[in-house]
């Protein structure tokens, strides 16, 4: 469809061998790939066993992507008890990122004592890793029209100074919305350059602190943004993901007190693990 003299995007970048091969899988499997590559770097640097983390990292992947998707599904479950065939879908969107979070949480704790490492540094070394992949990742909702905003007017879209593809991807069957996908990929980003800033700072943080960041960033993020959304849940005044956010940002701030008024607590620039 041209709109305004620019085609619509498609949410399929190419076939292969009659099967299409979406946009949102690539761009998710570009955010794994740059993810990984900064947690083997930095679990490198903190002299950390290459093939352990490549395995707690594998299954982390794995574990987190069936967490997120059935997060997603649960919250939508009179839908896909009646088309269970969709369920696993997932190449037309709908994973949630909180359920990935808590699988790989889980995840990491078991695989962490398993390889006798420290959970806590675990958690440092992927957390902006974690956060770079989500950055990426929003760019396969842009692609599929999915996790917009409220109805706006094109006159504000581009009062904006958006680029007129982001535009057009943003009207949805005639109506233009908030691309939301936007807010919170640049936001992310912003969070990944704040926190790999503040990590390489001698003497700054202390072990937990890069993990407790970027829950405290993330979460203060969303509380804004999932406002602006239209797809999902509430639960009281708020949306499920805001009051799951509300938990990040107050749990992160009560751990990261705790963690300086610990005079026992080493810095993360220090080598251990």
């Amino acid at each position: 469809m041209l709109l305004y003299g620019l085609a619509k995007l498609s949410p399929i970048a190419f076939r292969l061998f009659g099967w299409p091969v979406h946009w949102y899988g690539i761009i998710i499997g570009i955010g794994i790939v740059i993810a990984y590559t900064m947690i083997q770097r930095e679990a490198k640097r903190k002299e950390l066993d290459e093939e352990q983390m490549s395995d707690i990292v594998f299954w982390t992947i794995i574990i987190g992507f069936i967490g997120a998707r059935l997060y997603y599904v649960l919250f939508r479950l009179d839908y896909y008890l009646m088309h269970p065939t969709q369920i696993l879908s997932i190449w037309q969107g709908g994973i949630a990122i909180y359920g990935g979070i808590l699988a790989g949480l889980v995840t990491l704790y078991y695989l962490a004592k398993r390889y006798h490492l420290s959970f806590i540094t675990i958690l440092d070394v992927v957390a902006p890793a974690v956060l770079t992949a989500q950055s990426i990742g929003r760019w396969g909702n842009f692609m599929n029209q999915e996790a917009y905003g409220y109805e706006v007017s094109r006159d504000f879209l581009e009062k904006i100074h958006l680029p007129k593809v982001i535009i057009e991807q943003m009207n949805i069957e005639g109506v233009y919305h908030h691309p939301t996908f936007l807010y919170e990929s640049l936001w992310s980003a912003l969070g990944v350059i704040l926190l790999l800033w503040l990590r390489q700072k001698p003497n700054l943080l202390k072990e937990g602190e890069v993990a407790a960041g970027y829950l405290l960033w993330y979460g203060l993020g969303r509380m804004v943004i999932e406002g602006m959304r239209t797809d999902s849940l509430y639960l009281g005044p708020l949306r499920i993901s805001q009051w799951v956010a509300v938990v990040f940002v107050i749990s992160s701030i009560g751990f990261i007190m705790k963690r300086r008024n610990e005079a026992t607590i080493m810095y993360y620039t220090a080598n251990r693990h």
